[in-house]
């Protein structure tokens, strides 16, 4: 049985495409294993609070040193952390924001990129720690940054996929909803994305 975490980003409810997109690849998924388990992370209504010092410090302090503050702050970072640990597919929506991901997305993130928990430093250097899962990124933007031009300014996917592969999440898989606010591409480009997914 499959263990699907659906993380959403998008603060725009029902007119966010890559909720769409996303809520897509998450039915394929499951047509594809009907006894899986969904768990969902939708960072725009329980949002994870932006990283500051009382945070940071959380983490670097050993357990038997902190504070019950402390304690409940690493309580829920290693929250978080469960859920990508216990998944064996994850679907992650990552519209384009200023070039990047949703503010929402990044804080997450700091919670989760965490040495001795999603990677770990050896002689070797650094080594992912959450291995043999699945991911699919459900990207979508108003340009198109897959090629062309714009391609240079698209710091969202390859965030996302270098984020997850220091994880040591290597298997991914990207359906791009793209050049939405392009008159002659908009009126197909969702649709044409949502056919485009194939779920291996």
């Amino acid at each position: 049985m499959k263990q699907i975490l659906h993380i959403i980003s998008s603060p725009r409810a029902e007119a966010s495409a890559s909720r769409k997109l996303g809520k897509s690849v998450l039915e394929k998924v499951q047509e594809k294993y009907p006894d899986s388990t969904v768990k969902e992370r939708d960072l725009s209504k329980n949002l994870v609070p932006l990283l500051e010092d009382v945070h940071i410090n959380s983490f670097f302090t050993p357990a038997e040193n902190r504070s019950p503050e402390q304690e409940k702050i690493n309580e829920y970072s290693e929250g978080l952390i469960a859920e990508l640990q216990e998944a064996n597919i994850i679907i992650i929506e990552s519209p384009m924001y200023n070039f990047s991901v949703p503010a929402t997305l990044r804080a997450y993130f700091d919670y989760t990129s965490r040495a001795g928990y999603t990677f770990q430093y050896s002689e070797k250097g650094p080594e992912g720690l959450l291995k043999n899962k699945k991911l699919y990124i459900a990207f979508s933007s108003g340009n198109i940054y897959s090629k062309g031009p714009y391609q240079v300014y698209d710091s969202n996917v390859p965030y996302v996929k270098n984020v997850f592969s220091f994880y040591g999440v290597t298997d991914v898989t990207v359906f791009r909803a793209e050049g939405l606010s392009i008159p002659g591409i908009m009126e197909n480009s969702l649709e044409n994305a949502i056919e485009s997914i194939l779920i291996d």
